[in-house]
């Protein structure tokens, strides 16, 4: 639903709280997969109907996001309709921007699932328990929504290179060598960093890869991970087999 909120400007802005979606790339999905197209070969016109029919039922006409995404694909739609010259050889398809960011939402979307599942099996396996300590207490952790943890990723992998033209080519996790690179990493120092183990200019295939082997790794005591400050270096220890035990 949508809900008007007063900001310290005087100005209105509206925030938008769906249990069914989480952004319009979401909604987009969604679409996609009731419709049971190929996301290669997206049917444009009808797929940009039926999300402004579903932004109206949802009553969201005021929703920034779910505009920009409205206009995006009225703007492909209206592409799509040109004519082409026959002296082309190469056509670039207008389409091609916006089946890069589904793919790599929907890849975004497996990872939270993916880790959703390994905290509701931890906490099935594990009983909370409390155990009194005379250091200070700890900080209280961070708290984000599914819908803020996605738009950041997603926000973090647009501002990481300019977007570019080219044929999307879908690429599985690596979570297996990625495990191996961590573990080759720390066999030859105690303490390690993220930029350690992932380079500055990895696809986000391999960022995803590397996030899950850290878990994992974590998982099974073989390191620790810890982070000083939100947004800060995370930082990788090695876990002694003294501690492990």
């Amino acid at each position: 639903m949508t809900s008007p909120h007063q900001g310290a400007t005087g100005e209105t802005s509206f925030v938008v709280e769906l249990s069914a979606f989480n952004g319009p790339l979401d909604l987009l999905l969604s679409l996609i997969r009731d419709e049971k197209v190929d996301i290669y070969d997206i049917p444009i016109a009808n797929i940009c109907k039926q999300f402004l029919e579903r932004m109206h039922e949802l009553a969201l006409n005021d929703a920034a996001d779910y505009l920009e995404m409205a206009a995006r694909l009225l703007r492909i739609k209206t592409l799509m309709l040109l004519p082409r010259h026959e002296g082309l050889d190469q056509w670039e398809d207008p389409r091609a921007e916006l089946v890069r960011r589904l793919l790599e939402y929907q890849q975004m979307r497996e990872v939270v699932d993916v880790l959703e599942r390994l905290g509701e099996d931890r906490r099935n396996r594990f009983a909370r328990s409390w155990t009194q300590t005379l250091s200070a207490p700890p900080q209280a952790p961070l708290a984000l929504s599914l819908a803020e943890l996605l738009l950041a990723v997603d926000r973090v992998l647009r501002q990481a290179r300019k977007p570019v033209m080219h044929d999307v080519v879908p690429r599985a996790l690596d979570v297996d060598g990625a495990i191996a690179i961590v573990r080759a990493v720390l066999a030859l120092r105690a303490n390690a960093r993220w930029r350690d183990v992932v380079r500055l200019d990895a696809e986000p295939w391999e960022v995803l890869s590397a996030l899950l082997a850290l878990l994992e790794l974590a998982r099974r005591s073989e390191l620790k991970l810890a982070q000083s400050r939100p947004f800060s270096d995370v930082e990788i220890c090695r876990e002694l087999a003294g501690e492990a035990a």
